[in-house]
């Protein structure tokens, strides 16, 4: 997996995407939450769930149908606060990616069984092509170590400096297309 540090980051790519001034910021710590949750299925490891069962880690909880499902529960959990500053697909749509891309970054790592992406019709275990990222070890006494300062390196250029890259260009895209940056372009020139 990828640590809880980059799933976080990645949702502050995504955030991005969707950010309007007047959105309450519990509508992106929801956003952020619903990135992580994934993972809490690393609890079934204490209670004899193998890693390659359906509720075992990478399964059901990273598919995409548990996204959608995600999504939706916090969608009705912050409908009141969210609109009308986003629409009601675009909040929905918001829940979904944030925490879609925790399986993704999941299926990018060198380690693991793979992502249960099509949970509950298909329990096969998926890896992307290219798989750049460390794995994450699974606890925080083994990720305060030097194979965890080594993941964190690896998150650093493959989620971190993306979505850092990936900020810089939306925001310059809104300074210069936003309502009122024609006027101060015309003053600049």
């Amino acid at each position: 997996m990828a640590s809880v540090f980059s799933h976080a980051v990645a949702t502050l790519g995504v955030s991005t995407c969707f950010y309007r001034e007047q959105t309450p910021r519990r509508v992106w710590a929801v956003g952020a939450f619903c990135s992580v949750i994934p993972d809490f299925d690393v609890i079934g490891f204490h209670f004899g769930v193998r890693y390659a069962d359906f509720w075992g880690h990478r399964g059901f909880t990273h598919s995409l149908l548990f996204a959608a499902i995600l999504a939706t529960v916090s969608f009705f959990a912050t409908i009141r606060v969210a609109l009308p500053s986003l629409g009601r697909f675009s909040l929905w749509l918001y829940f979904f990616l944030c925490a879609a891309s925790h399986g993704l970054l999941d299926a990018l790592t060198d380690g693991g069984l793979g992502v249960a992406f099509f949970s509950p019709l298909d329990n096969h275990r998926y890896f992307l092509p290219w798989r750049p990222i460390q794995v994450s070890p699974i606890g925080a006494a083994r990720f305060f170590t030097h194979r965890g300062l080594a993941v964190l390196q690896s998150e650093f250029l493959y989620i971190w400096l993306p979505t850092a890259i990936l900020i810089a260009l939306l925001l310059f895209a809104r300074s210069q297309y936003s309502p009122g940056s024609e006027r101060r372009r015309r003053t600049t020139s």
